[in-house]
């Protein structure tokens, strides 16, 4: 379909003329002689680009462009002046023109001025797809999970995303803490920011400080030049530091200066550095117990543990094992090309009997290899690897006993919080009216994901609970 030209100049000999000449080079043109005329005409139909004169008689191409700019953002426009000045330049740019010509037209000037103008809207539009092929992949949509704490967790995450408060991604490894804060970057007001990751167990101190505040030149041996550290290519957007658990000492120092100010000073630097970037950390590891083991700062930990949100293990929601390998089997399918196979009830079954010590992930990596190697029409137990069979071939007696537990999870869940709401988060209160000791209520919050109230649903007190 050729490229849809709009041209207004008020002079109807430059009007046809230049109309049958664009026309003949393959365009889709459409004329008018003045604002209003122009205004019809982009009313009526879209325009990929408009060729307005500055001089119009009820108007000129100012007002043309403001037009454009409020009611057809996609449209580029390109204005046309007999009378330039550097001035006129820099308005028509500053106003979101893409150029500004002036007559007399060169033939070749304005074919180039044209073809460039197609070409810049045509890589904003597919920068626009890819940002909504983005929310698509990783917004908070694209995370399944009907297991109530998942709820829970994308309730949080509502409730957050578009604050600066920093938050803290607890879970075993492949429970999809990094799907969980790119969903939080892209949920917020800084979506159209950077969104920078950091695995910071994979760079030794010396180089994860060089890494994320960068370095200045001759800072060390081999520091030839300058480095933009990820907090500055983070500015504006958000920032993702996995693996914080293995911070070292000395690094940890310096990371809680950043958090407390977003400011620091690159290695072999004395200028310092201010930055608007927001923090989403991660962890697989057990922060409070490395705090009271003096391994990991008390400070840092209540810095970073604002908003903390733990994933559960995959092995502990299974009612989410099916949906997930159905959306992965989607995915898998669509990405490889391959067509679209259905999940024998047998690999069901052994997937739900399965640990999954690897999490989500490593389901995700069974689907794929089953996907690519399989042969049949449905994917069957044979389509499976070996220690994933191995558990289908068991006694079922545990898994039953597992699903009966998940059963009744729920109902002791809502009297607990019930009570809980009665008593107004009085622990000792509830354990009473419970008939159960206050150790035994402490087990039972935690297992049900009920021991912090602030992220409890309807919680109508303080943030936190009061302390009997």
């Amino acid at each position: 379909m050729p490229h849809s030209l709009l041209l207004v100049d008020d002079d109807q000999h430059v009007l046809r003329s230049m109309a049958g000449w664009l026309r003949e080079l393959g365009y889709d043109v459409g004329e008018a002689t003045g604002v209003e005329a122009a205004r019809k005409q982009l009313a009526q139909r879209s325009f990929d680009l408009v060729l307005a004169d500055i001089r119009l008689e009820d108007g000129d191409g100012f007002d043309v462009l403001e037009t454009c700019r409020a009611h057809h953002p996609g449209t580029a426009v390109i204005l046309v002046t007999g009378y330039g000045t550097v001035e006129t330049g820099i308005d028509a740019l500053r106003m979101g023109a893409f150029d500004l010509l002036t007559k007399p037209l060169i033939d070749e000037e304005l074919e180039l001025a044209i073809e460039r103008a197609l070409s810049q809207r045509k890589v904003i539009e597919e920068n626009r797809q890819l940002k909504a092929q983005l929310d698509l992949r990783f917004g908070i949509e694209n995370i399944v999970g009907h297991d109530y704490r998942m709820q829970r967790i994308f309730d949080i995450i509502d409730s957050v995303a578009d604050t600066r408060a920093t938050v803290l991604l607890t879970g075993e490894s492949g429970t999809g803490k990094s799907l969980l804060a790119r969903a939080i970057h892209r949920r917020s007001a800084r979506r159209d920011g950077p969104f920078v990751a950091v695995a910071c167990g994979a760079l030794p101190e010396t180089l994860l400080e060089s890494e994320l505040f960068g370095h200045v030149a001759g800072a060390f041996t081999g520091a030839v030049g300058e480095k933009r550290g990820r907090f500055l290519q983070a500015d504006g957007g958000t920032i993702f530091l996995d693996e914080i658990g293995t911070a070292s000492p000395g690094f940890q120092v310096k990371l809680l200066r950043v958090l407390q100010e977003f400011a620091f000073e690159p290695v072999g630097g004395t200028k310092t550095i201010q930055v608007d970037s927001r923090v989403v950390l991660a962890t697989n590891e057990d922060l409070a117990s490395r705090v009271a083991a003096g391994t990991f700062r008390q400070d840092l930990f209540y810095r970073i543990n604002v908003i903390s949100v733990e994933l559960p293990p995959l092995r502990e929601r299974t009612a989410d094992i099916p949906l997930l390998a159905r959306h992965f089997l989607t995915q898998a399918c669509e990405e490889s090309g391959k067509p679209y196979r259905e999940l024998g009830s047998e690999a069901i079954d052994a997937f739900r009997q399965y640990a999954w010590p690897g999490n989500v992930r490593e389901l995700q990596n069974v689907i794929e290899r089953a996907v690519l190697l399989g042969k049949g029409d449905r994917i069957g137990i044979a389509d499976l690897p070996a220690h994933v069979q191995s558990r289908a071939s068991r006694p079922a007696v545990r898994e039953s006993a597992h699903s009966l537990r998940e059963s009744l999870a729920e109902p002791e869940r809502h009297i607990i919080l019930e009570v809980l709401r009665a008593c107004h988060w009085n622990r000792t209160v509830t354990a009473e009216r419970l008939g159960i000791n206050r150790t035994t209520l402490y087990k039972k919050m935690k297992r049900l994901g009920l021991e912090d109230p602030r992220f409890a649903r309807d919680a109508q007190t303080t943030d936190r609970p009061p302390h009997p």
